[in-house]
């Protein structure tokens, strides 16, 4: 059973004269992995404050399980607070206790369990994000990016069905960050919860979720699928999934028509969009993840709104990009080989989707067979090799 839907309906939140952010308005798809932009200032931590009733906002409706959120009972907020995992930026791991103390908190905290119970829980949690075997270390003898997986691992023991994740890859380098990036996939690959992801990292925001927000001028500028954000030609969406300079964004707030226009002329020669970069797979030996066929049987009704431009992008990234289950990435080199999994076949977006759909007939070993024609799908092998155990994620 995949996660549970998010609908935020309306939303404004103001700290006395200060507006953060009016009328923001989008669903989180149950058990799929979204992430939430902007330009520093914008209020995406508020939101996620928010989310979970630690800010009330002044308007608008959060609703969860049938329950606002904004307008609930004290009492109901603290039972629907349980649905939550939450990883903070710094991972806010209690400095006195060890990991396992930190990360067996909530269980005791909220629940009746016994020490056993507790303890296979635990183990298992640690065991998710590869810290097993450091239960007894203090949070001030290992790394972030340590300290950030025990977060992780703390969010995860009550069995949320929303985890949100506050810049987890603040103070990480890009190698951790990676790690991290694939070790987020392959939870919800496992848990097919709800993730919510508020980040800066431009790669993060292109290869790990399947929907991308963004908030610019205290307004949600879009939201919808990966698919439609990476192709789109709104200037702020564009400039900013892509690290550009030119475009609406400056250094401290927007620029002012002429600047912008000017900038943007730079970059009106570039023929078409940037190529989609393909989504992260969970690592090999582990289920796949709903949540992609979910998200492009979503595309695949919306493709007739998009402009040209994108759409041509879209089934470019499909004829092109083959994807693959993930091998080295996150996964360790020390985890036994995989046992060879039978071939698997995913239809591109822009498929019939007909059981009579003829099989992709491209052969890998003859490079110059010809590419298979716009609407078949694609037929891959899985990896395999010493990489390609489901492992264990150990990155410090």
């Amino acid at each position: 059973m995949p996660g549970v839907e998010v609908k935020v309906e309306g939303l404004t939140k103001s700290f006395g004269r200060a507006n953060i952010w009016s009328d923001v308005t989008l669903t989180l798809p149950p058990g799929e992995v979204s992430v939430l932009l902007g330009p520093s200032g914008t209020g995406k931590s508020v939101f996620l404050k928010s989310l979970i009733g630690l800010l009330k906002p002044e308007r608008g409706s959060i609703v969860i399980h049938d329950t606002d959120l904004v307008r609930c009972s004290e009492s109901k907020l603290y039972e629907i607070r349980k649905l939550f995992g939450v990883l903070f930026q710094d991972g806010a791991l209690f400095g006195s206790m060890n990991l396992y103390d930190n990360i067996a908190f909530p269980l005791r905290e909220h629940t009746k369990k016994s020490e056993a119970q507790i303890r296979d829980i635990v183990a298992e949690k640690m065991d998710m994000v590869g810290l097993k075997g450091d239960e007894g270390k203090l949070p001030g003898e290992i790394s972030g990016g340590m300290r950030k997986r025990a977060g992780l691992a703390r969010a995860l023991v009550l069995d949320p069905e929303i985890i949100l994740f506050d810049e987890p890859d603040s103070g990480l380098d890009p190698v951790r960050t990676a790690y991290l990036n694939q070790l987020i996939i392959d939870l919800n690959a496992q848990t097919d919860s709800t993730f919510l992801i508020v980040t800066h990292d431009i790669n993060t925001a292109q290869t790990v979720p399947d929907n991308i927000g963004m908030l610019y001028r205290k307004h949600l500028a879009m939201f919808g699928p990966r698919e439609v954000l990476l192709t789109s030609e709104d200037p702020v969406v564009a400039q900013f999934l892509n690290g550009r300079r030119q475009g609406p964004i400056g250094m401290s707030e927007e620029k002012d028509t002429a600047q912008a226009a000017r900038e943007m002329a730079e970059i009106e020669e570039l023929e078409g969009l940037p190529p989609v970069k393909p989504q992260l797979e969970a690592t090999a030996g582990l289920p796949e993840r709903k949540a992609v066929q979910r998200r492009q049987a979503r595309v695949r009704d919306m493709m007739h709104t998009l402009p040209p431009a994108a759409q041509e992008a879209i089934l470019r990234s499909q004829q092109q990009e083959v994807p693959q289950r993930a091998t080295a990435v996150g996964a360790s080199p020390y985890s036994a080989p995989a046992a060879e999994a039978p071939t698997q076949t995913i239809p591109r977006l822009d498929a019939p989707q007909t059981p009579e759909h003829p099989r992709n007939p491209e052969n890998p070993e003859n490079p110059e067979a010809p590419e298979p024609p716009l609407g078949s799908p694609i037929t891959t092998r899985p990896p395999s090799g010493p990489t390609a155990g489901p492992g264990r994620h150990r990155f410090r």
